[in-house]
């Protein structure tokens, strides 16, 4: 009797003397594999985007020509550090005013239409620039075209008799040529685009129509001085245009040296 009462006692034993083995073991095992501490772990970094457009706006024309010659462009940049432009916008030239005007007896009210157009393609030098594009140094051949339309109305003296007479002039620019510039980014959004020198090759046509019935002498005189006023208020106009020719017949037509510089300043994104 005695025997049967220590065996549950015995069983008990035995199997507590298993389980705090194999907890053991287990341990054991555990304690054995190698740890891997977290901070030698790689932490993955953020790509960091890339702007391919830009919008640009132009800050020399206003500034040199007409504050209403504003022009709006857009780049975008390409493989192999390559790019392109588009520029639209409204091209115009100085009110006729001074001296000149004021003797041919210029009135004040006039109409204007005005458009603008260029394009370039732009090679980034990779050799020369730090930077990819479009911040560097950068070649371009370039096309413009610019167009004005204009009416003016004046008092000259036909026969001793002050008539009221209209014009109505149409100027008509082409341009081809290559060009050098370089752009500037800051805080990887703002850009600063400078063409320092663009020589090409432009095709002028000039016309004027007089409104109402002028003797041949004065409408020579009329052309001559609209020439000289358009002289006065056009870079470089004096240089293609021959005063001679468009005093005959208020049209002409011509080919010559152009040339294109400008200051822009754009947002990437």
């Amino acid at each position: 009797m005695k025997t049967f009462k220590l065996l549950p006692l015995l069983i008990v034993a035995v199997l507590g003397a298993s389980l705090f083995k194999g907890n053991a073991q287990e341990k054991t095992a555990t304690d054995s594999l190698p740890k891997v501490a977290s901070e030698n772990l790689p932490v993955p970094t953020k790509e960091k985007k890339v702007h391919k457009n830009s919008i640009l706006i132009n800050l020399s024309n206003p500034m040199l020509i007409s504050n209403k010659f504003q022009i709006i462009g857009y780049e975008r940049i390409l493989p192999n550090n390559q790019s392109f432009t588009v520029n639209v916008g409204i091209f115009s030239i100085p009110k006729f005013r001074g001296d000149l005007a004021d003797s041919l007896g210029l009135n004040t009210d006039y109409k204007d239409k005005g458009f603008h157009f260029s394009t370039d393609y732009r090679f980034y030098l990779k050799k020369e620039n730090k930077y990819a594009a479009p911040r560097g140094v950068y070649l371009a051949p370039y096309y413009t075209y610019n167009h004005l339309n204009r009416e003016n109305s004046w008092n000259v003296e036909n026969d001793g008799i002050i008539d009221e007479v209209y014009t109505n002039l149409n100027l008509n620019i082409h341009t081809i040529g290559a060009e050098l510039g370089y752009q500037f980014v800051f805080w990887d959004r703002v850009a600063l685009d400078l063409i320092l020198m663009g020589p090409g090759f432009g095709f002028y046509s000039v016309k004027a129509e007089v409104g109402t019935s002028l003797s041949q002498e004065d409408e020579s005189e009329l052309f001559q001085k609209l020439n000289e006023i358009l002289a006065d208020r056009i870079p470089g106009y004096e240089r293609v245009i021959e005063a001679g020719e468009f005093r005959k017949k208020g049209v002409y037509n011509t080919e010559g040296i152009g040339f294109r510089y400008l200051v822009r300043v754009g947002y990437r994104f």
